[in-house]
């Protein structure tokens, strides 16, 4: 079982790295969510067309659609 180090580092073991298709070098991607850690290899174009379907509204400058997601917020 890996160990959390003096500088928060831990070892991933090599049979999961293996499933997850893990190298030296690779760069992955931590989150939390409620409580439990998730590990996530970042791939190259991996969002590629992912908010293609989006269709923006470009008479809206960027500061009133920063407002309209604050006001969401509240």
């Amino acid at each position: 079982m890996p160990k959390v180090r003096a500088k928060r580092q831990i070892t991933i073991p090599i049979d999961q790295c293996e499933a997850l298709g893990i190298e030296p070098g690779d760069t992955v991607d931590m989150f939390v969510v409620d409580g439990q850690l998730t590990l996530v290899k970042k791939t190259a174009g991996a969002a590629k067309d992912l908010l293609n379907h989006l269709n923006p509204n470009s008479s809206m400058t960027d500061e009133e659609s920063l407002q309209g997601v604050m006001c969401d917020r509240n």
